[in-house]
């Protein structure tokens, strides 16, 4: 879990020092790619918008700290602006920069570009070019194909917040489905909690000493071509990348008596499968996934399914009954927490003019006597007012589970979000 933009320190004077998401290369110069683009295309302005969100969050960890220095409760404060402009020939330009300031976690005050970029769209291609999010996935608890974007692990536990990325996206449609071409010229580092930080390893992870197989680091340039298509009733996307590993392997570092986790990004291929296929009031899930280059070969899949019952009790509700298998053949050598996991959950849509839904969902390792218990709920206050709750509860964590060292950091999470 790491990567933050080192540069531009700033220190706010209730908050600890803010961290940026990457190394090297400053984040802002490629930030500003596609406005200097843009200022060489002959095309006019034809419309701007402003949106966004301001979000108070606070997290309360009911049992004591595992760790010196880690509290039970911090509070936070998050702003994300989006603003979007689009231009007279289709072509657009988006920029949404990211700051969350947090009372205590020290690596959790940090910045972000998430979306710089400029998209141009042709007759028969369209490209994109700057800072942007794609994801690629399909089952609902754990996404394994997901490749282009950095994890930002210091936001979520679960890993679905991702840090910005610096690309060329061609898109090409075709008769009969799209092809789509990636050029990654910078590496994000994945970022990782501090040593005063809730839900981190022990040892901590150095992010300040990461190691590289490739020579170029952060500078290798990556590639992914992926080709998606609707068959009937399924959606299903094939993709291959070759690059630098967004999942590090993590080797033994500092001395004898502080110890230190050094994040090892390998040079990889990876050929990945989604589909999604509907079936009456079925929805039918997959996502595998061969992977070179990280030690020996490996295979990992998850699939599963989602039942909604719909109208229930005569009311206007839909409850989704969710099941889910995830398998990684290497086992406990993994570093990821889904090895042999059944996975069972439900949806509730209230279908109300207030938008509540919840979502909650129960792991459980078929070889460890690990088992994770998540809850997401929201619910609209008003036209701009929004509340959010999630919850964590990790269960008799094995010791040689990846999650033994976060068995004290059960938490729940509310947040008040304001839209405009």
């Amino acid at each position: 879990m790491s990567g933050l933009v080192r540069g531009i320190p700033y220190v706010h004077p209730r908050y600890p020092r803010i961290r940026g998401r990457h190394r090297g290369l400053p984040l802002q110069i490629l930030a500003v790619l596609p406005i200097l683009l843009l200022a060489l295309l002959p095309i006019t302005a034809s419309g701007l918008e402003l949106a966004g969100n301001v979000t108070l969050e606070g997290r309360y960890f009911p049992e004591e700290a595992q760790y010196p220095g880690q509290e039970e409760q911090n509070a936070s404060i998050l702003i994300q602006p989006e603003l979007y402009q689009s231009f007279s020939d289709g072509s657009s330009l988006l920029l949404q920069p990211f700051v969350r300031l947090d009372s205590s976690d020290d690596q959790r005050s940090h910045w972000d570009i998430r979306e710089a970029n400029f998209r141009y769209p042709a007759e028969d291609w369209d490209v994109q070019v700057g800072i942007s999010k794609v994801f690629w996935g399909a089952t609902e608890f754990v996404h394994l194909v997901d490749i282009i974007n950095q994890t930002d692990s210091v936001e979520e536990f679960s890993g679905e917040e991702k840090l910005g990325q610096p690309m060329l996206h061609l898109t090409v449609p075709q008769e009969q489905g799209m092809i789509e071409a990636f050029l990654l010229p910078w590496f994000r580092e994945r970022t990782f909690p501090g040593e005063a930080d809730r839900l981190r390893s022990e040892p901590i992870i150095d992010t300040d000493h990461p190691l590289y197989e490739s020579a170029a680091e952060q500078s290798h340039l990556d590639v992914a071509l992926r080709y998606s298509d609707t068959f009937g009733n399924a959606d299903v996307g094939l993709y291959h990348f070759i690059g630098t590993s967004r999942d590090p392997e993590l080797i033994l570092g500092g001395d004898m008596t502080s110890p230190v986790l050094l994040p090892y990004y390998t040079q990889i291929g990876q050929t990945g499968l989604d589909i999604q296929m509907v079936a009456g009031d079925w929805l039918l899930k997959g996502e595998a996934l061969y992977r070179t280059g990280q030690g020996r070969s490996f295979a990992a899949a998850v699939c599963g399914f989602e039942y909604t019952l719909y109208g229930i009790a005569g009311t206007g509700a839909d409850l989704g009954l969710i099941g889910e298998y995830v398998f990684d053949d290497r086992a406990d050598t993994s570093l990821t927490v889904f090895t042999n996991d059944v996975i069972g959950g439900f949806r509730l849509a209230l279908n109300d003019a207030a938008g509540t839904e919840i979502l909650a969902g129960l792991m459980k390792d078929i070889d460890l006597s690990t088992s994770l218990f998540s809850l997401e709920a929201e619910r609209r206050l008003s036209e701009h007012f929004k509340l959010h709750l999630e919850a964590l509860f990790i269960v008799d964590a094995a010791e040689q589970d990846a999650v033994f060292s976060l068995e004290k950091d059960s938490h729940l999470t509310l947040e008040l979000q304001y839209f405009f």
